[in-house]
């Protein structure tokens, strides 16, 4: 069943986040009904809010379902203690809403109905008996039973949204997959029609070059100028496989954690990334992606590609799974190397229980670097063509 990875690939629109407290006014309506608020009621209202409010961003953020169920749990608990108050039905209802919003439909109904239960027991037993006609109880029924089919109706469509921009995803990966392919066979055709001419060009100045040494110079210049002409055209080609490697990366990582039925979320800051970082970080990505799905046994991934304010860029790549990462293998070890390579570092954290945290670091002159690496095939190829010239 997808429902787990597909809720959870996708970010949700903050402005329901913001929009949906403003039911929270109704948290303080019995003041309103009150001759005089005492000063101790109206603490314990404003308290009571607060620990919502934590409570519920913290339930926006959890990363585990299993963590957002006890978060509900808790709202709903927040809801009972205040029921005395007269703010109870407010924090009911949003309790109501985040079990339809965290759960498949058949659980978060049976959870629902058990909070509403829970909730007509504690409005019998501590509301006032002034307050607690029978239609008061059924109009805070039929507004969870409103709150519930409009959350459900909206997190079906988010989940129709996020398959679509899965199918997406492998349409441009499948477009770059084929890209390459067409790329290597290009490449195929070409070094095999280069090196053919290379080598019939070396034989002929080899026959030449006793009797007619300044034919067989002109063969071997011919070399050479057939060897540039290809190392030129090679160039531009392989240029064209990484013009979404990271990216492309993604979208296949994508795909394959669902397959397992873990969420992947990111966020890609718009940086400028040079060629060997960029395939450095390509095959971290990989390698990590690799351990979540054989070891982890994690339901939500995470990945972060962020831009430091000194010039610099660090890839997180953390997940939700036991943690507890054991001595390393060859491919954190290899990760490291790579990593190395082009100036950048690798930070873990793995306490047991509480997942794995990748931090891949690529201060700002490790940049510098690689750019300068990246430009200077390009000038040394300027400089031969202009003394060729």
């Amino acid at each position: 069943m997808r429902f787990k990875a597909l809720l959870q690939s996708h970010e949700h629109p903050p402005v329901w986040r913001w929009v949906s407290l403003l039911y929270l006014i109704f948290a303080f309506l019995p003041m309103f009904y009150w001759p005089q608020v005492p000063l101790r009621w109206a603490l314990l209202f404003v308290a009571a809010a607060l620990v919502f409010v934590v409570l519920y961003f913290a339930h926006h953020y959890a990363v585990s379902r299993r963590r957002r169920v006890a978060l509900t749990l808790a709202v709903a608990a927040l809801g009972f203690v205040t029921m005395p108050m007269g703010a109870g039905a407010a924090y009911v209802i949003y309790a109501v809403g985040m079990a339809a919003a965290s759960l498949p439909v058949w659980r978060a109904l049976t959870l629902c109905v058990a909070v509403m239960a829970i909730e007509a027991v504690c409005f019998y037993r501590f509301m006032p008996i002034e307050a607690r006609p029978l239609s008061t109880y059924m109009i805070n029924v039929i507004v969870a039973a409103m709150v519930f089919v409009g959350v459900v109706s909206i997190r079906n469509r988010e989940l129709r949204n996020a398959e679509l921009r899965l199918t997406q995803d492998e349409v441009r990966r499948l477009a770059g997959l084929a890209e390459r392919e067409r790329i290597g066979r290009d490449l195929h055709d070409l070094l095999g029609h280069t090196l053919s001419l290379v080598v019939l060009k070396t034989q002929l100045a080899a026959r030449l070059f006793d009797r007619d040494p300044q034919g067989a110079r002109a063969q071997i210049g011919e070399v050479e100028r057939v060897a540039r002409e290809a190392l030129t055209q090679v160039r531009e080609a392989v240029a064209g496989i990484r013009a979404s490697g990271l990216q492309a990366e993604l979208a296949a990582a994508r795909l394959a954690l669902l397959g397992a039925e873990i969420s992947l979320d990111h966020r890609l800051a718009p940086v400028e990334i040079p060629e060997k970082v960029e395939t450095a970080l390509t095959l971290a990505l990989r390698e990590s992606v690799t351990n979540v799905l054989r070891h982890s046994g994690a339901t939500r991934v995470e990945v972060e590609l962020i831009g430091e304010a000194r010039g610099g860029l660090s890839l997180l790549i953390a997940d939700d799974g036991r943690g507890g990462a054991g001595r390393e293998g060859h491919g954190l070890t290899g990760m490291r190397e790579r990593l190395r390579a082009v100036g950048g570092s690798v930070e873990i954290d793995s306490p047991p229980g509480a997942g794995t945290r990748l931090r891949l670091i690529l201060p700002r002159e490790a940049l510098a670097a690689a750019r300068r690496s990246d430009e200077a095939p390009a000038a040394a190829r300027t400089y031969h063509e202009r003394g060729a010239a």
